[in-house]
C-alpha cells in the first residue's frame, strides 16, 4: 500500500534526523574540545559539510539497498522495513541517552539483518554473506561490506592516528632541535595557533566524510522500500502528487529525490547537535589540543572517504573514536582513560545484535498479530 510506503519513508527520515544529531558529536567533538570553534559554530560547520558530503556519491546506499539482503528469498515489505528502522532508532536513542558513541551505521545494519532474518522464517540464507565478482572492488555481502570493515576500520583509525600524530610530533621536535627561528615556531603558542587554523579544514573534511558515508545508509533503505513497492505493483497507479516515487532506473540507481531528502534531513539533525556524546569523545577519553584534533579528524575522515568510495558502510563513531585513542596514545599512552574506552567498546560489540534483536522481535510480533 502507498500509505505504508510513505510511512517507511517518514520513519527512515526520522532515523536520518536522529543519525544527524547522534553522530554529529563524532564529527565535531574534537574541534569543540580544542576550543577552536564554539559548539554552535561547530554544529553549523558540520551541517553544511554533511550536506555537501551527502551529494558526493551513492555507493554505500547501493550496498544497503541491494548488497546485504537477498530480496529474491524474502519480501522486504514496508512493515518489515519499519521494524528494521525502529530497531536502529531505539538502540540509537538508548546509547544517546547514556552518552555512548555507538554506531548508527551498525544499528541500521543490525536492524535490517534482524528484520530480514525474521521475515525469511529465521533462514540465515536470506542474508548475503559473501559474493565475489571478477574485480576485487566488487566484492559484496555482509562479510566484505560489514564484517571486514567493522573489524579493520577501528584498527586502521588507531594506527593512522598514531602515525599522523607521531609524524607531527617528530616534525616539531626537529624544529626545536634546529634552534633559531625554527625553534621559536615550535613553541606551544605558535603550534596551537597554526593547528587551530588547520583544524578548521580538518573539521570540514570530517563533516564532509560523515555526510558521504552516513547519509547514504538511509538512502539505501528508502530505495529498498521503493524497489519492493514497485515490484508488488504498488506504484502502478500513483496519484499525480506521488509520481516522484516511481523509480527512474533499476535497483542499482538511487533517485535524486532520495539523495536530496536524506542529505537535507541529516543536515537538519546535525544542526541540533549531540552534546552528551561530545563530552565523552572530546573530554573524557583524553585531553586534546588543536594539533591532536587535527590529527584525529584527518585520520578518521580519510577512512570514511575511502570506505564510501568502495561502498562500505563504515562507522563514523568507530573511526573517530579510535583515531582519538591513537592520537592520545602517541601523545602519552598513560593519558587514555581506559574505563571510558571500555564502555565505548561494549557499545560497539552490542550494537548490531541489540538492534537486530529489537527488529527481529518486532517482525515476529507483527506476524503474530496477522
Amino acid at each position: 500500500m502507498l500509505i505504508l510506503l510513505l510511512l517507511v519513508i517518514v520513519v527512515a527520515l526520522i532515523f536520518e534526523f536522529i543519525n544527524g544529531f547522534h553522530d554529529t558529536a563524532n564529527s565535531i567533538a574534537t574541534v569543540v574540545a580544542t576550543k577552536v570553534l564554539t559548539p554552535t559554530q561547530a554544529v553549523m560547520l558540520a551541517a553544511i559539510t554533511n550536506l555537501v558530503g551527502a551529494f558526493s556519491g551513492t555507493a554505500v546506499a547501493k550496498t544497503i539497498s541491494s548488497g546485504l539482503v537477498d530480496t529474491g528469498m524474502v519480501n522486504m515489505t514496508s512493515e518489515i522495513l519499519i521494524c528494521a528502522l525502529t530497531g536502529a532508532i531505539i538502540w540509537n536513542l538508548i546509547t544517546w541517552a547514556l552518552g555512548l558513541p555507538s554506531s548508527s551505521s551498525h544499528a541500521l545494519i543490525g536492524g535490517l539483518c534482524g528484520a530480514a532474518f525474521a521475515a525469511g522464517g529465521n533462514n540465515i540464507d536470506v542474508l548475503i554473506w559473501s559474493k565475489t565478482a571478477a574485480v576485487w572492488t566488487e566484492n559484496k555481502g555482509i562479510l566484505w561490506k560489514v564484517l571486514i570493515p567493522m573489524m579493520s576500520s577501528p584498527l586502521i583509525g588507531f594506527v593512522l592516528g598514531i602515525t599522523i600524530m607521531g609524524s607531527l610530533m617528530a616534525i616539531i621536535s626537529g624544529m626545536n632541535s634546529a634552534g633559531g627561528s625554527l625553534a621559536s615556531m615550535a613553541r606551544p603558542k605558535w603550534v596551537n595557533a597554526v593547528f587551530g587554523k588547520a583544524q578548521l579544514l580538518s573539521a570540514a573534511y570530517m563533516g564532509f566524510a560523515h555526510g558521504s558515508n552516513d547519509a547514504q545508509k538511509t538512502m539505501g533503505i528508502i530505495a529498498l522500500a521503493v524497489f519492493a513497492a514497485n515490484g508488488t505493483g504498488t506504484l502502478d497507479q500513483l496519484p499525480v502528487w506521488a509520481e516522484f516515487l516511481r523509480p527512474d532506473g533499476g535497483e542499482k540507481d538511487i533517485d535524486s529525490w532520495i539523495v536530496f531528502s536524506c542529505a537535507l534531513i541529516m543536515a537538519l539533525g546535525t544542526s541540533v547537535g549531540g552534546w552528551r556524546i561530545i563530552r565523552t569523545l572530546g573530554h573524557k577519553m583524553v585531553k586534546l589540543h588543536p594539533i591532536h584534533g587535527f590529527a584525529a579528524e584527518t585520520s578518521s575522515a580519510t577512512i570514511l572517504v575511502v570506505a564510501a568510495h568502495f561502498g562500505m558502510p563504515v562507522s563514523t563513531t568507530h573511526s573517530i573514536s579510535t583515531a582519538i585513542m591513537g592520537v592520545g596514545f602517541a601523545k602519552n599512552p598513560h593519558a587514555l582513560k581506559l574505563s571510558v574506552i571500555e564502555r565505548i567498546v561494549w557499545a560497539w560489540v552490542l550494537t548490531i545484535p541489540a538492534a537486530g534483536l529489537v527488529a527481529w522481535s518486532m517482525v515476529n510480533a507483527l506476524f503474530l498479530l496477522h
